[in-house]
């Protein structure tokens, strides 16, 4: 009976240990996505990665908390795509307070099943621009808004006539609106102050998903967020057009360093994996690619200076090229605010780039004024000891060698551990004299 008693009392703990994990396990599971910064492939692969993750742990939320100032066209159709497929409730949050759900950001927030955006952060500017920051060609622009605003008025099916005319004059006319003038019309669903308000408010709404109506239970939910891995925290970085420019001028500069000192691999493999990067950024940047003739010409000012030295002519007008070309490359007219490179960091990176080459032509100069240190020039004026008499000739050590030496003319006799003084070298032979003290 003790043993049974005891066998009892150990089902009973068990029971109370598992109980509360199997009730865990029984309430909803809400996934939470970071994404912020450009709408490019990097934030693409983390959400199509956070819808699939949802699919696979039968989730029942995936909230994408949004900050955006926009991105490209074609990676935001890949993300309205996902969404609209997916079999789990997309919510876009546009978070924290002072952000911005912009431009494709403004499309991506409508096609989720839900949306909401926190207090003070505003929607719209959806105006479609080209591909180097321009504004389009007039019958290309009219065809892209068209194109969008199509797409938007099939993803508000349901929603106020008001709601989809606001939708539109965000892709016709780049208008913005706030939190509270997009919930009074029906563009958003709601306004929550955190993730916490969010899902309170979320439970037991209605979605309208693939497969019919949805209602949505968020009471309790287990909250775990989902971050970027380290490609896509990587690749995003990369859209930063600071770093796209330091990236661009430090691979040049690497490069035209192996190529002048070959034989070495180290800088040519730093210049050919920083061009690499950069050569990702510039394709995802609206660029304008004239730019890049003032950057290689700068380079090219900065070798030549190099080859030919000019008293720092050379090296001002590359550093003149090289401001000239990063801002043309980026900071083109139309393109966005939030993509364009810091002009302190161009001019910065430009002068210290110029003075390194400055500093490279000082020590060429230098060297070429500088006396030899090698072959038989640089035996002459060295002292050594003569070994044995020199009258005419004798031997001498000279940096620890015993050379043949010979009496220069007119110099007089030189006894064994006198110190002689090398007039020139004759083949084998050094000619002395006595070092007179």
């Amino acid at each position: 009976m003790k043993r049974f008693g005891f066998l009892l009392i150990l089902l009973v703990a068990l029971l109370t240990l598992v109980r509360p994990a199997m009730a865990q396990n029984d309430t909803p599971l809400v996934l939470v996505l970071q994404a912020k910064g450009v709408v490019a492939p990097a934030m693409k692969e983390y959400i199509l990665r956070g819808i699939t993750a949802a699919e696979q742990r039968e989730a029942e939320l995936l909230i994408i908390q949004l900050n955006t100032p926009g991105g490209l066209i074609s990676e935001m159709e890949e993300i309205v795509q996902a969404i609209r497929q997916s079999r789990v409730p997309v919510v876009i949050y546009v978070s924290p307070r002072g952000g911005t759900a912009g431009s494709a950001g403004a499309v991506m927030t409508i096609a989720a099943h839900a949306s909401a955006m926190a207090p003070e952060t505003i929607i719209g500017a959806a105006s479609p621009i080209s591909g180097d920051g321009q504004d389009m060609e007039e019958t290309l622009e009219r065809k892209q808004k068209e194109a969008l605003r199509a797409q938007v008025r099939a993803l508000m099916q349901g929603r106020s006539a008001e709601a989809v005319t606001l939708a539109e004059e965000m892709i016709e006319i780049a208008r913005a609106v706030s939190a509270d003038e997009a919930i009074q019309v029906g563009l958003i669903d709601f306004i929550a102050r955190d993730v916490d308000d969010l899902l309170q408010q979320l439970d037991g709404f209605q979605i309208q998903m693939p497969d019919g109506p949805r209602t949505l239970e968020t009471t309790n939910a287990r909250v775990q967020p989902l971050g970027m891995t380290f490609i896509e925290q990587l690749l995003d970085i990369l859209t930063n057009p600071n770093i796209t420019f330091l990236l661009l001028t430090i691979g040049v500069q690497a490069i035209l360093i192996e190529i002048s000192n070959p034989g070495g691999w180290v800088a040519g493999f730093i210049g050919a994996v920083c061009l690499a990067l950069a050569i990702y950024g510039v394709g995802i940047l609206p660029v304008n690619w004239f730019g890049v003739i003032f950057v290689i010409l700068a380079f090219v000012l900065f070798i030549l200076e190099i080859k030919t030295p000019t008293f720092g002519a050379l090296t001002a007008a590359g550093v003149g090229s090289l401001v000239v070309g990063a801002l043309v490359l980026f900071n083109s007219p139309g393109v966005p605010q939030f993509q364009r490179v810091s002009i302190p960091l161009v001019i910065a990176t430009s002068i210290l780039v110029g003075a390194s080459f400055a500093v490279l032509v000082g020590i060429g100069l230098r060297a070429q004024r500088a006396p030899v240190h090698t072959g038989q020039e640089a035996l002459q004026g060295l002292h050594g000891v003569a070994r044995s008499a020199i009258n005419p000739s004798g031997q001498v050590q000279l940096q620890s060698e015993l050379w043949t030496a010979e009496l220069a003319e007119g110099a007089d006799a030189i006894q064994p551990g006198e110190k002689v003084e090398v007039v020139r070298v004759e083949g084998l032979r050094l000619i002395v004299r006595k070092v007179q003290t």
